[in-house]
């Protein structure tokens, strides 16, 4: 009976990326794209490597302060919103502060700018079965920016949207990305988004190609 294999999705990847900067990652599914995100938001632990965030070494942190630095640092969207279906829109997009143990009011007052800077000003007590998708996904959007991330990490953040809605989902990321320098990392299908990036890579094999 043979053992179990290893699989190797991520082969030697050496990679820079700039402060403030839009990166697309392309690829066929099952390269890898996802476990990616995963290692470079903290969530996964590589085999081996390294992940520096400026002079932090990710995974040299022990379990409590890397969680502390994945709520402080990086904001996640995902392709399904992942919102609690129980609370509205705004006490989705407070979640991360509470948990980082930041005053109610005051996480209130941040998760309604958040709300306000995606365009939802008006929808804060809304509940997510109340809203349209695109909506759902902007609330997503806020959620991952209240605590004013250095990074946000996003995988296929439009791939369950229409097209028209994905296209103004798309203008909402690259908006925030000039307007407040936040390095946005985002996994996707759609060419329509990746032309919107500063630097596009192709992902096979375990390794990179930049395309653009």
């Amino acid at each position: 009976m043979s053992g179990p294999v290893t699989l190797h999705v991520l082969n030697g990847i050496d990679l820079d990326i700039n402060r403030g900067e839009m990166l697309a990652v392309v690829g066929a599914s099952g390269v890898g794209k996802s476990t990616l995100l995963h290692i470079l938001g903290g969530l996964d632990r590589p085999t081996s490597g390294r992940i520096l965030y400026g002079d932090i070494d990710v995974f040299g942190l022990d379990n409590d302060r890397l969680a502390r630095f994945r709520n402080e640092r990086v904001g996640f969207v995902f392709q399904f919103h992942h919102l609690l279906p129980e609370f509205s829109a705004l006490e989705n997009v407070m979640m991360p502060a509470l948990i980082r143990g930041m005053e109610r009011e005051a996480a209130a007052k941040a998760a309604a700018s958040a709300l306000a800077d995606v365009g939802l000003a008006q929808r804060g007590h809304h509940r997510p079965g109340e809203l349209s998708g695109g909506e759902q996904q902007r609330v997503a959007v806020a959620r991952a920016l209240i605590l004013n991330p250095d990074v946000v990490l996003a995988d296929e953040p439009t791939g369950n949207l229409d097209t028209h809605t994905g296209e103004a989902v798309h203008e909402l990321l690259k908006k925030i990305n000039k307007e407040r320098a936040v390095t946005f990392i985002i996994v996707t299908h759609n060419d329509r988004l990746a032309i919107r990036a500063d630097r596009v890579l192709r992902l096979a094999e375990g390794t990179f190609t930049q395309e653009r």
